[in-house]
């Protein structure tokens, strides 16, 4: 029988967090291992603290790595540390509320990784007031036979439109195929504005990109080479990979924010556990600024407005 590896401490900020099989392998690619896992996420520690801070958090677990079963959690278990944070939120639809992980510090996230958790996945509304998001998703969102200079076509579109409103845009690569943009919103709106807002400005992108970009609701009606404009990850209890997640694929990608200037150079690939640590030592948190550049969205309303937008139905 193969020898259980030993557990090793850590001190992280005020906490100490056991971490159990170390030296189990999580991504088989080159062999990475949890501890491995815990030591990439404590190199961009300020970046995956700003992305997730008191954002309610699903925890996509792989608990004998990503090439073993994958557990989607909403629910902080019994047995966690007395210092976690979590929050409440509420399933209307099912009448169940859940108290999900809401990271505060850094420990968080190393315990959250103890729990197997790989990817991290916030809502886009904090603590305060979960009903009102304060960030606003643009995901391009690739069709199975979409290549990424298309990607990246209209990735230059959308950075077009931004300026013209006014909103500073955050990109970010998904970790897969594709790019998410976030900007800061006032959280002055619920879900289904900020989702009828998005889907005004998908369909400003179409219509200046009608050659790469559709925005048609069922997936099977979908061209195949086309790039859909996700608006629907704005939906409430809708969560993708937040910038610095890892995500479940033996090669251990990464959801990397980038530099607009790096659009039409990056390949999704680039970025990996292996990758990102000397990255961010040099560069630091590419959307470190991204509390102070807040967008109101009274004129993409205005748009949906005068486009009869109305408010799609909500995905399954």
């Amino acid at each position: 029988m193969a020898q259980k590896s030993p557990s090793v401490e850590l001190e992280v900020g005020p906490h100490t967090v056991r971490i159990s099989n170390p030296d189990r392998v999580y991504f088989p690619a080159r062999g990475e291992t949890k501890l491995d896992l815990v030591n990439y996420y404590l190199s961009v520690g300020d970046g995956i603290v700003n992305a997730l801070r008191e954002r309610p958090c699903m925890l996509h677990r792989f608990p004998s790595g990503v090439a073993g079963e994958k557990v989607h959690q909403k629910r902080v278990p019994n047995g966690a540390p007395p210092w976690l944070e979590t929050v409440r939120v509420d399933f209307p639809r099912y009448g169940r509320h859940a108290y999900e992980l809401c990271v505060t510090d850094l420990a968080h996230v190393v315990w959250a990784v103890q729990m197997s958790t790989v990817e991290f996945h916030p809502w886009n509304s904090r603590r305060a007031d979960t009903e009102k998001p304060d960030e606003w998703r643009i995901d391009l969102d690739p069709m199975p036979e979409c290549g990424f200079d298309r990607v990246r076509r209209v990735a230059h579109v959308a950075h077009e439109i931004l300026d013209e409103l006014g909103a500073v845009g955050w990109p970010k690569t998904s970790g897969g195929r594709g790019l998410h943009i976030y900007v800061r919103i006032e959280p002055r709106w619920g879900f289904q504005d900020v989702r009828r807002a998005a889907l005004a400005f998908a369909h400003e992108v179409e219509r200046r990109a009608p050659d790469d970009v559709t925005t048609t609701w069922w997936r099977k009606d979908r061209d195949p080479k086309m790039l859909f404009v996700d608006y629907n990850q704005n939906a409430r209890d809708h969560t993708i990979a937040s910038a610095y997640s890892v995500r479940g694929n033996p090669e251990g990608t990464v959801s990397a924010p980038i530099r607009w200037d790096e659009i039409d150079d990056v390949e999704p690939g680039d970025f990996t556990i292996a990758t990102m640590p000397a990255r961010f030592a040099e560069l630091g948190d590419l959307h470190a600024g991204i509390d102070d550049a807040v967008f109101s969205l009274d004129p993409l309303l205005e748009w949906a407005d005068r486009d009869g937008v109305e408010e799609p139905p909500e995905p399954d």
